[in-house]
This record gives structure tokens, C-alpha cells and sequence, in this order.
């Protein structure tokens, strides 16, 4: 075969072989943008119905840890204030009332535990703590879960989060101290320490505020 028939073939091969390259990159294109547009599809028909189920628990847990109110009002997130540890976020905060009058508050809260939590907190007029309700707890599986499962108690027979119901928040929240840690999940206790501290906090000051 000539020198010339050589270079032909060859060149021929490396066309060949430069055109599947393109052509796959053109079907692996259309597959990516075939799958975009089906997530978002789907996330338009399940985004909705996740964030109402979200808000019916965050509406459940809110008549669970003040179960006296009547009303909830939502308070302008300009009055929350700052968060005092700076790592925990504030979801909603929100003014109890019965007959007409203030009997408190709730606040929804969130932050890092091991992994991640987020809590309701309800709390009367006189800085007590009506209830604790975990809306999301991401730890370690039979370690930091624990702290939102309503069937493990610790030996004073509550669950994790029901010792909370009746402390005064003058008192504080450490673990280990001013309530019960869970045993091998110390950081998963911290966790909800803080977000106690921070919700508490931002709570009292904006009961306070109504008075």
C-alpha cells in the first residue's frame, strides 16, 4: 500500500473516531438534560407537599408544647435579636395567647447536634418550659437518635426531650448538670443544649417585650 493510501486510512480512522467521541458527548448531553428536566418536574409536584407536611408537624409540635393556647401570632423576625452562640438559626417565632392575652411563646430552632436537630420550644410568661419537641434529629443511629425517640427514657423515666417540660430557663441548660445527657452521646446532648439556650433566650426576650 502507497505512503498516500496510508495517510488516507488514517485520517479516515481519526475522523471516525473524533466523530463517536462527538456523538457521544451530544447523547450524554441529551441523558443529563432529559434528567434535569425530570427533577424538576417532579420537585414542582413534591416540593409543595413536602413543605406542607413540614408545616403541619412544626403546627403539631406547636400545640404539644403549649398545649393551653388558643392562638398563635407570629412575631417579625426583626425582634428575634441576635442568636447568642452565633451557630444556631431561628425558624419562627411565635406569641401564644389565650382568652385574648399572652400566655407565652413558642420558637422553632435549628442548628448542629453530632450532625443536625431542630427543635420546638414552648415557654409560659414566667420563663418555664412548657415542651420540647424535636421537627428533625439527623445524629447517629442508636446513639444521638435517642434524643428524639419517645420510646427510649432515661433513669429517671422521661424521654430525653420531656425532662425539658417544667425547667426554668434561669436554671440554664448543661448537660450533665442542670438535666440528664444521654450516655454515649454526649455531643448529640450539647447539640440540643445550645439550641435550648439560644431558643430559650430569644424566646424569653420577646415574651418579655409584650409585657
Amino acid at each position: 500500500m502507497s505512503g498516500q493510501a496510508m495517510t488516507k486510512t488514517a485520517g479516515s480512522g481519526n475522523s471516525g473516531s473524533a466523530w463517536s467521541m462527538i456523538k457521544l458527548g451530544l447523547i450524554l448531553a441529551a441523558y443529563a438534560v432529559a434528567s434535569c428536566t425530570m427533577l424538576a418536574v417532579v420537585n414542582s409536584f413534591t416540593g409543595p407537599v413536602i413543605a406542607a407536611n413540614q408545616q403541619r408537624k412544626a403546627n403539631a409540635a406547636m400545640l404539644t408544647v403549649l398545649p393551653q393556647a388558643e392562638d398563635f401570632k407570629d412575631v417579625d423576625a426583626a425582634r428575634w435579636g441576635t442568636v447568642p452562640s452565633g451557630s444556631t438559626t431561628v425558624e419562627s417565632v411565635k406569641l401564644a395567647t389565650a382568652g385574648g392575652a399572652v400566655i407565652g411563646g413558642v420558637i422553632q430552632i435549628s442548628g448542629p447536634t453530632y450532625d443536625h436537630a431542630a427543635i420546638m420550644i414552648g415557654m409560659d410568661t414566667q420563663g418555664t418550659v412548657t415542651g420540647v419537641q424535636f421537627l428533625e434529629n439527623t445524629d447517629s443511629p442508636g446513639f444521638g437518635s435517642k434524643a428524639s425517640d419517645p420510646n427510649f427514657t432515661l433513669p429517671n423515666g422521661k424521654t430525653f426531650y420531656g425532662q425539658f417540660t417544667g425547667k426554668k430557663i434561669a436554671d440554664g441548660f448543661v448537660a450533665g448538670e442542670t438535666f440528664d445527657a444521654i450516655s454515649g452521646a454526649t455531643i448529640t446532648s450539647k447539640g440540643v443544649a445550645n439550641l435550648l439556650s439560644d431558643g430559650t433566650a430569644i424566646l424569653y426576650s420577646v415574651i418579655e417585650g409584650e409585657r
